[in-house]
């Protein structure tokens, strides 16, 4: 493999407790009561929209009527706070260094606003482990669209067949069945074996150094 395409939140780093965080001091600026981390986890993967929409659901505003205020008041916390408590998981600054070791390049992939993906990443990463990373923009669409793969095999000079994406969300699976690219489920982030089985996945792993196995 020529190139890895890494999904962000779930899979490369735990994010559950800044995005928790960040949609109920959102919410709680609204006069809306807080939703459970539970919920939440339920409710990532899809943008940051479809986040607070179903947030703004589950808190009493039905049919997130208020979405318009709610992106606004979301966006301002949530870029003050998108490194709050964020780690990497067990293994993954291991993974990374070894596949940079054997010459792959490396890119991010996330739904989460492009902005707020660079921090994290450099936060958690520095500035020189990933050679792209893609977030969330106007002028590419977000996943499961394919788009943001195809811009980042296009930048890394490499083929669908030359690439892996890795990803731990049914919009992950579907990502990369759409591109037409290996897909690895990892089973450590917010979904279950069973909900990446039922998207589509032939290959779940339990921890990173088992994504080597892949590497040729």
């Amino acid at each position: 493999m020529k190139a890895c395409i890494f999904d962000l939140d779930g899979t490369l780093t735990d994010t559950l407790e800044s995005l928790v965080y960040s949609v109920n001091k959102s919410l709680q600026e609204m006069g809306l009561p807080a939703i459970s981390d539970k919920q939440c986890e339920s409710f990532v993967g899809n943008g940051a929209r479809y986040l607070m929409e179903h947030a703004l659901d589950a808190a009493g505003d039905t049919g997130a009527s208020r979405i318009d205020e709610a992106m606004q008041v979301y966006g301002r916390i949530f870029g003050a706070n998108c490194t709050y408590h964020v780690t990497p998981y067990d293994g993954i600054p291991e993974l990374l260094k070894s596949l940079k070791g054997r010459g792959v390049k490396l890119a991010v992939l996330s739904n989460k606003p492009h902005g707020q993906t660079v921090d994290v990443v450099k936060a958690v990463f520095g500035r020189d482990v990933f050679d792209q990373i893609q977030g969330q923009t106007d002028s590419i669409p977000r996943k499961p669209d394919p788009a943001g793969v195809y811009r980042l095999l296009e930048k890394m000079g490499a083929s669908q067949k030359e690439c892996l994406y890795i990803g731990d969300s049914e919009v992950d699976i579907a990502t990369a069945l759409a591109a037409g690219v290996r897909c690895i489920g990892v089973d450590w982030g917010f979904r279950s074996r069973q909900v990446l089985s039922d998207a589509g996945a032939k290959e779940i792993v339990s921890a990173p150094e088992q994504i080597l196995q892949f590497i040729s």
